[in-house]
């Protein structure tokens, strides 16, 4: 309306700030967090034209065209949660060094933001994150702890024989000695014999546990002993189920039946991160996104953010210009007693993503043909 010439900060960077900061605000009363990190892709298996396209990995195991993200959240006491980092990304970028490093930086970025926090802070991670650098990385900070689920069961780990001596084993290996600590009914996403899909039902899970000793990383041309940390190596089983069991490490000692139900919802909680990507990717329809560059495609996955935030309570509220603002596209009124729901917010986003599509299909005409043909020119004019 020509009345300010300032620019919104509607930008991946500076949305994803927000969200950071509104995450520990809403978890800084807690007494101790779970911290979720976890990659979603971008799936954009049909495009071409898209800047810096990467392979990514489909539902089918296969391989296609898209982007790949890595993000944390943190829930903490009475199920609050917040967005603590976000950051969309691709192999094919100039400057890209590695995943490795966009996963150092996601650690860095949620650490660094929580440096005021006292309490204890344990980080789930999936199979993708088996790696001996980022535990030994947590560990080197106050109060955090890992729980991870095993990808390289051929690691060496140390175990110790019932008469107390500390003995190389490999990790598959020990597994004959894990000891039954619990059994506990519950209700999760699986696929028990006789069935053809996966759902949700009632199932009887088995917990067990065995302690071993985790070799730190080689340091190059050292002569020391290698430093060794605690963990227990925990295998949740479900009874009747097709898939395999869990396998997981953890630095937490798990030695009781309290400890085993207490590690087992642990990682339970990284499905609440599943949940978020699939109601982003499915309702705002992310892997429909026609805009060419890199980084329209990353306020847009970031404005998605914003909407989940609030519709997930991830720290953010009507007060938020970025929530009012996709509240308004999508058609809100704003009332007493009625904030926009899930329909007025994905119809908000999927508007800015409609405006955006339309946006890049018309400078590509422009970029082919020189110019606009003149009925949409003086269409536009009329805007």
């Amino acid at each position: 309306m020509n009345e300010s010439t300032q620019r919104s900060e509607v930008d991946a960077e500076h949305l994803t700030a927000v969200l950071r900061e509104r995450g520990v605000t809403a978890l800084a009363d807690s007494q101790e967090l779970v911290l979720v990190l976890d990659g979603m892709e971008v799936r954009r298996a049909g495009a071409r034209a898209q800047e810096h396209l990467m392979k990514v990995k489909a539902l089918n195991g296969q391989f296609v065209n898209g982007y790949r993200s890595f993000n944390v959240l943190g829930i903490g006491a009475e199920g609050r949660r917040g967005l603590l980092y976000h950051h969309l990304f691709s192999s094919e970028q100039p400057g890209f060094r590695s995943e490795n490093v966009e996963i150092q930086q996601a650690l860095a970025a949620t650490e660094a933001a929580l440096t005021d926090f006292a309490g204890d802070k344990t980080w789930v991670l999936d199979r993708g994150f088996d790696n001996d650098e980022v535990w030994w990385w947590l560990w080197e900070h106050t109060h955090s702890h890992v729980v991870w689920r095993v990808q390289h069961k051929g690691r060496v780990v140390q175990w110790r024989t019932p008469q107390g001596q500390w003995e190389e084993r490999y990790l598959e290996a020990t597994l004959a000695h894990l000891q039954p600590l619990a059994t506990l009914q519950t209700e999760l996403v699986v696929r028990l014999r006789g069935q053809k899909q996966p759902k949700r039902q009632p199932v009887t899970v088995e917990v067990a546990a065995v302690p071993l000793r985790l070799y730190a990383p080689k340091v190059k041309g050292s002569k020391e002993p290698r430093r060794t940390q605690a963990v227990w190596c925990v295998q949740v089983k479900v009874q009747q189920a097709i898939e395999d069991p869990w396998l997981l490490l953890t630095d937490w000692p798990v030695t009781d039946a309290d400890d085993a139900l207490r590690l087992f919802r642990f990682y339970r909680q990284r499905w609440a991160v599943e949940d978020s990507f699939k109601f982003i990717k499915q309702a705002f329809g992310l892997e429909e996104v026609q805009m060419l560059k890199l980084a329209a495609v990353r306020t847009l996955v970031a404005l998605a953010w914003v909407a989940a935030g609030f519709l997930f309570q991830l720290g953010l509220t009507l007060d938020q210009p970025e929530v009012r603002l996709l509240a308004r596209l999508g058609g809100w009124e704003e009332r007493r007693n009625r904030p926009p729901g899930k329909l007025i917010l994905t119809r908000g986003l999927r508007r800015l993503l409609d405006m955006m599509a339309t946006d890049a299909i018309l400078q590509d005409h422009q970029a082919q043909h020189g110019d606009l043909p003149p009925f949409v020119k003086r269409l536009l004019a009329l805007c």
